[in-house]
């Protein structure tokens, strides 16, 4: 808080005043012992999976933890969309986020972000389940169908969760380019629609199923990193016709502002979330099947991503409801 103006002539002669007093004070600095300064508060950007107000509740006790371990105030943010977040990063509104793997990649390429923590999760790999930062997933149809491979698929229908999707969209594009099913204009995205007569989009892995199931669509996607209820009731359901990754978990990345020693104080108080006893302040915040972060760099976590997006030419444009 600015100080409250003061005529020129008292501010002479309290300067004076007090000059006079430090020297009859010992240990004492000329004007005095000062009060201790306030420091500077984190905010934490959080990508938008459910409303602000109900993210802003679950993460209650995460922000009081942060704040304990860092010894100053942390504020989590809750822009309404991806691309909210990025621009936080670029202009110094925000110091780190919480980010899904393609808004990652976007936030280092647009905003100079680093990646510097990969979420381990519980997730489920052909049929082991493991805690891993990265999954795969699968393209499948129903056990009657006749088709075995993915080329067998032409002219058929599809549905595909989002189109921000990176383990539902631009990993399965970047596969059949991969393969030879789809070939890419120089400087057009790939085209799953090239391929499949029809695409839908239903906004989900759980409404993808529900098309496959009922016969709307002749392939889907499905991902590791769903719940092992919806994943393993689908792989039960399904004959797997291809798969591609491996897909990177969400992501810790720093904005570039962000220096020693607050840097490794914030990065520490992170990777302690993994423990037993704290995990639910992330699960309950951010992802049910969080286990804890990984120290990790933006080429080693981004590395199968960007190779992704190079293949699918896909630009990530962010789709308003």
């Amino acid at each position: 808080m600015r100080p409250r103006a003061i005529h020129r002539a008292p501010i002479a002669f309290l300067v004076v005043a007090l000059l006079a007093l430090g020297a009859c004070a010992p240990g004492a600095g000329p004007l005095g012992p000062t009060p201790k300064e306030k420091k500077e508060k984190v905010v934490i950007a959080v990508q938008p999976t459910a409303t602000p107000e109900q993210l802003s509740a679950d993460a209650k006790e995460l922000r009081e933890f942060l704040s304990k371990k860092l010894a100053r105030e942390v504020e989590l943010v809750f822009p309404t969309t991806y691309a909210g977040v990025i621009e936080a990063l670029r202009f110094g509104h925000a110091q780190a986020a919480f980010m899904s793997a393609w808004p990652a990649s976007l936030a280092q390429k647009h905003a100079g972000a680093e990646v510097v923590l990969a979420e381990v999760r519980e997730v489920v790999i052909g049929q082991d389940k493991v805690e891993k930062p990265f999954y795969f997933s699968y393209w499948v149809v129903r056990k009657d169908s006749p088709a075995t491979k993915l080329e067998d698929l032409r002219g058929k229908k599809a549905a595909l969760p989002s189109q921000l999707s990176t383990s539902g969209y631009v990993a399965p594009l970047a596969r059949m380019v991969e393969l030879g099913l789809l070939k890419p204009a120089p400087g057009k995205e790939a085209d799953p629609e090239q391929f499949f007569s029809d695409v839908a989009l239903p906004g989900g892995y759980a409404q993808a199923w529900e098309a496959l199931k009922s016969g709307q669509v002749d392939v889907s996607v499905i991902a590791g990193d769903v719940s092992e209820k919806l994943y393993r009731e689908v792989l039960a359901a399904t004959k797997v016709v291809e798969q591609q990754g491996p897909v990177p978990s969400h992501a810790i990345v720093f904005s570039k502002e962000l220096k020693d020693p607050l840097r490794s104080q914030l990065k520490d108080a992170l990777l302690e979330l993994g423990k037993p006893e704290l995990r639910p302040l992330m699960r309950k915040f951010i992802s049910g099947i969080f286990v804890g972060f990984i120290p990790t760099t933006t080429q080693e976590h981004l590395a199968s991503l960007n190779r992704y997006l190079e293949l699918s030419q896909l630009a990530f444009v962010e789709r308003l409801k």
